[in-house]
């Protein structure tokens, strides 16, 4: 039998139970009720330049593989930096944009792209999706194509093929190694260490302030209006741009409300704060986080020790908070290796970004190195 590709502009055309056997269920912001939410509540479409392209592999009618992708217009949201690629093509009378991209719109969180259901069939069903990828990116004069935040299997994919060049990352995680409590875990720090967050969490009660931990059924509306409120003060502070509407929450809180996790701080019997996670099968993801008021330490509760004792408590294996942050490495969060795929079409760019990235990646390597010598653990 054939494969057929087909290009949809909407998720909306294809069935939930066919994308998410695809997809599976490990990793939430591939699954199709994140993404169908994003194109149901303006998240991405033409006001924030990210305009959806799913490539769908069929044979016989049936979905047997899959890779969604938008056409960017801008470089906002992606987390990976390509600013200064942008620039050189400006300065050489290039137009760098539109560029497509494999990513979750906002979300710097690792995961699969290449969506197969049949790991025997993985390699040659992603050549013949990454070949349409590549014939429509020429055909529309688009600059390049990115895959981002890739897992093992699509990164060991991309790092075969001459067509693509990889892009080193680092982000911070946490593991957890069979934990049985919070104060297991930080039995397994350094005394400096494990001094630090006592004292960090002994303020933040001592300050009066209480947590409760909610999921997509026990969140009303309003603690979605509150939530909403905390998330675009963030933007306000930071002059950025809240792209994701209570809505948006409000309809994943429907579709996903196993996967939510919001973690809401109280003081006298008002909220303060707020930060939101998505957990997957294994993993925690934190997102958003946002406050009215400030709290000594608040925010390293809220993000980051409310969330390491959710997963020790859930048997989680893993806790990813989020993107940068050095601060993170002294509560448990390691340097790990992130990585993205690369296809310029410009021959000469080609060339200069390889050079660019060859550089880059041993200053990374070195940087990882270095942060790793300040481990917390003994």
């Amino acid at each position: 039998m054939s494969i057929s590709i087909k290009i949809n502009e909407t998720l909306s055309t294809i069935s939930a139970t066919e994308w998410n056997l695809l997809a599976g269920n490990q990793f939430p912001f591939i699954q199709y009720e994140f993404l169908i939410a994003l194109e149901n509540h303006g998240a991405v479409g033409k006001e924030f330049g990210w305009l959806p392209h799913y490539f769908l592999a069929y044979e016989d009618e049936h979905l047997i593989g899959a890779i969604p992708a938008y056409i960017k217009f801008n470089s906002y949201g992606e987390f990976v930096f390509d600013w200064a690629w942008a620039d050189a093509y400006q300065r050489s009378n290039l137009r760098y944009y539109p560029k497509l991209v494999t990513s979750i719109p906002y979300t710097p969180a690792t995961g699969p792209r290449i969506l197969v259901n049949e790991d025997k069939r993985y390699k040659e069903i992603a050549d013949i999706l990454i070949q349409a990828i590549l014939s429509f990116s020429t055909k529309m004069n688009i600059s390049s194509y990115h895959c981002l935040f890739t897992n093992n299997k699509d990164t060991a994919y991309f790092a075969e093929s001459e067509n693509f060049m990889m892009r080193l990352g680092c982000q911070f995680h946490w593991t957890n190694q069979n934990y049985k409590d919070f104060p297991d875990y930080l039995d397994q720090l350094t005394s400096k260490k494990r001094k630090q967050i006592k004292r960090e969490r002994r303020i933040v009660k001592e300050q009066g302030i209480e947590f409760e931990i909610l999921n997509g059924h026990s969140a009303t509306d309003e603690h979605w209006e509150i939530y909403h409120r905390f998330y675009e003060s963030t933007f306000e502070r930071k002059s950025g741009m809240p792209t994701l509407s209570k809505s948006f929450f409000q309809e994943i809180a429907q579709t996903m409300s196993e996967n939510i996790v919001l973690v809401f701080a109280k003081y006298q019997d008002e909220y303060v704060a707020s930060a939101f996670n998505l957990r997957g099968t294994d993993a925690l993801y934190g997102r958003h986080w946002g406050c009215s008021e400030d709290f000594d330490n608040l925010h390293f509760e809220a993000c980051y020790y409310q969330g390491l004792e959710y997963c020790i408590n859930n048997g989680l294996k893993y806790f990813e908070p989020g993107a940068q942050g050095e601060h993170k490495i002294a509560r448990g969060f390691l340097p790990t290796k992130t990585w993205s795929a690369h296809w310029i079409a410009h021959p000469q760019f080609k060339q200069s970004i390889e050079h660019f990235l060859k550089h880059e990646t041993e200053g990374i390597l070195q940087y990882i190195e270095d942060l790793n010598q300040h481990s917390p653990f003994k």
